[in-house]
């Protein structure tokens, strides 16, 4: 499994033997994370699910679809404090994929998504030649629309009801950031 490391974070893709941390991450952080998300189940909220899940994340990143890095803090890496997905990776003359991540409630404001993010991109770009990453947020989600100013991500526009977040189609803006080495 692929790991990458900053001064402060490990960036790691996780196996079904980790479903138990990742559904510990996901209940601790349901009600921040509703409003940004699909509508979870019950069914979500379990042990079994996670391994499905998981082994979904294995298959799709096995098949060149997605890659999902699961963030830790380096003095602490029993908890997860993050999530970073590249998914619906489009091959051929497009090399393209979108970015979504998500971060616990109590490490907002920190910059390690910023620094996760980072490191993740690079890798995106030089190992799994990525020429252009998209990621699409909430007209509403400031802090989120800062990450990605951080790091250089350009504005593109605005489309209409693109997800359904939480039973509501939402608007999304759309940011794009450019592989420099293309």
């Amino acid at each position: 499994m692929k790991q990458l490391e900053t001064d402060r974070l490990r960036l790691k893709q996780l196996g079904p033997s980790h479903a138990e941390q990742v559904l510990q991450f996901y209940i601790q952080n349901k009600q921040f994370l509703e409003k940004w998300e699909a509508k979870k189940s019950e069914a979500f909220f379990t042990v079994a699910t996670q391994v499905e899940l998981l082994k979904q994340d294995q298959v799709h990143y096995l098949n060149g679809q997605a890659v999902k890095f699961w963030i830790y803090k380096k003095e602490e890496e029993t908890k997860l404090i993050g999530c970073i997905n590249f998914s619906n990776i489009i091959r051929s003359i497009m090399q393209s994929c979108f970015v979504g991540y998500k971060m616990d409630q109590n490490e907002n404001g920190k910059g390690y998504l910023t620094e996760a993010l980072r490191v993740a991109i690079n890798a995106m770009f030089e190992e799994y030649n990525i020429h252009r990453i998209e990621a699409p947020i909430m007209p509403f989600n400031s802090a989120s629309i800062r990450v990605v100013e951080k790091l250089g991500f350009e504005k593109e526009g605005l489309t209409k009801q693109m997800l359904k977040v939480n039973d509501r189609w939402e608007d999304h803006v759309r940011f794009s950031l450019l592989n420099p080495n293309d």
